[in-house]
């Protein structure tokens, strides 16, 4: 599984590191992802997911079943 949060999208980006030379390489920057167990009552089972912690604060904000019903509206999670 690749480094995709699977509830905001969230993925890799690129940039610079910026030397006090001011020399420029190339770096990658990565999502703060955990791998995190939750409890849907819906359907009676545990489901684990690999998110970052801003979609751990939507969760914790909308509830479980509403936002896992949004990232698969959006294509996140499958």
């Amino acid at each position: 599984m690749s480094r995709i949060c699977q509830i905001t999208g969230k993925k890799m980006m690129t940039g610079n590191h910026v030397s006090h030379a001011h020399n420029k390489t190339r770096r990658r920057f990565y999502p703060n992802l955990q791998t995190k167990k939750f409890y849907i009552p819906d359907e009676d089972k545990w489901i684990t997911l690999k998110i970052s912690a801003a979609g751990i604060r939507i969760i914790n904000k909308k509830g479980v079943s509403a936002t896992l019903k949004e990232a698969r509206e959006k294509g996140y999670l499958k």
